[in-house]
């Protein structure tokens, strides 16, 4: 009888086409509670800046488009860049500035332990599903420009998902979200680069 290990038990239950279903499902709940929950924030932006506000669910939409993808028995290659790189960005962001917020004010209440919660597995969910990927340098940088750009328009026009209690430390903030940007960009760098070997090695 052949042994099947814990980590291959776990990898035939993510990747099997009943889970992906649900993990799409959720994720496009995710994503329309998202978009609702910047809202507000919309209402007081210039609709020329509306795409770059609501980075989470934008990220949460990416990846629920790559798994309708593999779903279907296709790859859309940019579209798994930047989800990669932007829903371990984000995810990771928005647990630091609630957790910052914390820090701050003493208390979050229930509404940001599960910000805390959701958007962790958010990030956790990118990198489980590395193997996945089929993105290729140029849709990474792509997904690299996108970023960078929607960094600056964040930190130099002011249209980033608002922290009051956070606002003070924006220079900081803003400081931090460059270098994690530049480290999601260098993880999907490393899973391309990684693949590619394995390719040739395979071939």
């Amino acid at each position: 009888m052949v042994k099947i290990s814990l980590i291959t038990r776990i990898w035939l239950i993510l990747s099997h086409k009943s889970f992906l279903w649900i993990l799409l499902f959720v994720n496009l709940l995710g994503t329309v509670y998202g978009y609702d929950w910047y809202m507000w924030q919309l209402k007081i932006t210039d609709p020329i800046f509306w795409i770059f506000v609501p980075d989470s669910p934008t990220a949460s939409l990416f990846f629920t488009i790559a798994i309708l993808g593999w779903l279907i028995g296709k790859h859309f290659k940019l579209i798994e860049a930047l989800a990669l790189i932007t829903l371990v960005k984000y995810g990771l962001w928005a647990v630091v500035m609630n957790l910052l917020t914390l820090l701050e004010n003493g208390s979050i209440g229930w509404v940001g332990w599960m910000l805390i919660i959701s958007h962790f597995a958010m990030a956790l969910q990118a990198l489980l599903y590395i193997p996945f990927y089929k993105f290729r340098f140029g849709h990474i940088v792509i997904a690299a420009i996108w970023t960078l750009h929607n960094d600056f328009i964040d930190y130099v026009f002011e249209q980033m998902p608002i922290y009051h209690d956070l606002m003070k430390n924006i220079n900081e903030i803003g400081y931090f979200t460059f270098w994690l940007s530049i480290i999601c960009i260098t993880i999907a760098y490393w899973v391309w680069k990684n693949r590619t070997k394995t390719d040739k090695v395979i071939a």
